[in-house]
């Protein structure tokens, strides 16, 4: 990631809406950041934040401290995906207060450039602390079972039952381990197969809903703006007008 603000090529950013737009490449781009942060990808995830870093550089003076909020929300995202696959929940979270109180006396892009990078750096090493001992393989197991899942009317109970444990101590292992109960895993997991779709199908948003195992189109919306702060319209959309994204350096 350069240093100079100038090395990055200029994005169209509506004057009048920045925030808007940059937080709407955000959402968009999460799924993928996730991903990358799960399989240990510094390459893609770099690449991400990078395309992220050029449109608030393209932001100008319009920038406002909104966007400290947006950045600080991206770092709760990947420290979440990080304690997934098996980080120190502790560790991660005293680099998640430590970002915060840094951020707070940012004043210029290059601050905020090494801010993020930084913190994405920092939440990597302790993704490759984690893979040097062992992850429950019950919890990962169970993990991949949820994701897999997610498209029907998933349980506890039918987890539990795949991985060989009692539905409480799946719960238990499952909040020890994410921070995260076994509904709001479920509930993720069925909103990132929603995205999937939104973004590569021109299916219908009852049929999206359904497939991502939601009762019902309503319900499905008021989740998903929950998760993702903006409508599933709205998210197909501003994925419809995208530019694609540059080719930066890697971490």
């Amino acid at each position: 990631m350069s240093n100079t603000v100038n090395d990055f090529p200029p994005v169209a950013v509506d004057p009048r809406q920045p925030y808007d737009r940059i937080r709407e490449l955000y959402l968009y781009e999460e799924p993928a950041l996730l991903t990358a942060i799960r399989r240990g990808d510094r390459r893609e995830a770099t690449r991400i934040i990078n395309l992220i870093l050029v449109h608030i550089y393209s932001a100008g003076e319009e920038r406002s401290e909104l966007l400290k909020g947006l950045l600080l929300e991206l770092v709760i995202m990947m420290s979440r995906a990080a304690i997934e696959v098996g980080a120190s929940q502790s560790e991660v979270l005293g680099l998640r207060y430590r970002h915060l109180t840094k951020l707070g006396g940012i004043t210029d892009d290059a601050q905020l450039a090494h801010w993020l990078r930084e913190a994405l750096r920092r939440i990597f090493d302790a993704v490759d602390l984690c893979r040097t001992f062992a992850v429950p393989q019950l919890v990962r197991q169970a993990l991949e079972a949820i994701r897999a899942g997610a498209g029907g009317a998933l349980t506890r109970e039918q987890v539990a039952r795949q991985v060989g444990v009692s539905p409480g101590h799946l719960a238990q292992l499952l909040k020890e381990r994410t921070g995260r109960s076994f509904t709001d895993l479920v509930r993720e997991a069925r909103i990132e197969r929603a995205c999937e779709m939104l973004r590569n199908t021109e299916q219908p948003l009852a049929a999206i809903a359904l497939e991502s195992g939601f009762c019902d189109q309503s319900y499905f919306t008021r989740v998903f703006q929950t998760l993702k702060k903006t409508t599933p319209k709205q998210y197909r959309d501003a994925g419809k007008g995208r530019m694609p994204p540059p080719v930066l350096g890697s971490a």
